[in-house]
């Protein structure tokens, strides 16, 4: 399993300056490209657009630390004094998110991917 937060997702009101933007400051071109997500990958690290951030909540980037068990650390951090914001979902390709928020209202991301899972 990767360790770290490898996963920046920032919320955009216009997806397509924002790509441009981002392809020129990371000197890459988009691996993702959808209307609802746009990512780069630079190295270990992953930096997406999300055009619908700002309607969910997102009030600012959320970091997304990997985990291996998406549900069980969701339980240990709430029980740690965490809250919920989003529970667990699905956001395609079996790619798992949830958002807490610690006790000064900073949005803690969790992900989980298909290949870093407890059977992996």
């Amino acid at each position: 399993m990767k360790q770290g937060m490898r996963l920046f997702v920032y919320p955009v009101r216009d997806i397509a300056r924002a790509k441009a933007l981002y392809r020129e400051m990371l000197g890459v071109e988009p691996y993702a490209d959808q209307p609802y997500y746009v990512g780069f990958r630079t190295g270990d690290q992953e930096i997406g657009l999300d055009p619908n951030g700002h309607s969910r909540g997102m009030t600012g980037p959320i970091g997304y630390l990997e985990v291996g068990d998406i549900r069980g650390r969701v339980r240990s951090l709430l029980a740690a004094g965490a809250r919920e914001r989003q529970g667990v979902t699905d956001v395609g390709g079996g790619k798992l998110i949830a958002w807490l928020e610690d006790a000064d209202g900073n949005v803690i991301g969790l992900q989980q991917t298909p290949d870093s899972g407890p059977e992996a």
